[in-house]
């Protein structure tokens, strides 16, 4: 089993900056992707940004050129950085991460974080 504790959340004004925090129980090194999702209230939950190896990224086209997703493997912690907060990013965001268990990948989840951004 692996916890995911996610951290750095709450309100800010739109354009602000926030700086979101996972914080994994096992090895990063040792997972395949790991990534942030979102749900806005009444919304179903969505990728916003992932990253595979250290090296390979996606984001969603809503977050390009405002978001960045790292990662420590010293510290077993991914980041997300939100620079340029509209208030459509509002939302619960939840930190993912996929290990090997046995002979197939397994999504975990932390518990998710709130983002408020007021305009």
């Amino acid at each position: 089993q692996v916890q995911l504790v996610e951290s750095g959340g709450g309100l800010v004004q739109a354009g602000g900056s926030l700086r979101l925090s996972c914080a994994a129980s096992r090895s990063i090194s040792s997972g395949k992707t790991m990534g942030w999702y979102r749900q806005a209230p009444g919304k179903q939950r969505e990728l916003v940004a992932t990253i595979t190896g250290g090296t390979m990224f996606t984001y969603s086209d809503s977050v390009k050129g405002r978001f960045t997703i790292s990662r420590d493997n010293a510290k077993n912690t991914v980041y997300l950085q939100m620079n340029s907060l509209k208030p459509e990013d509002t939302a619960v965001y939840y930190c993912n991460a996929q290990y090997l268990v046995g002979l197939r990948y397994v999504d975990y989840w932390g518990q998710g974080t709130q983002v408020t951004v007021s305009s």
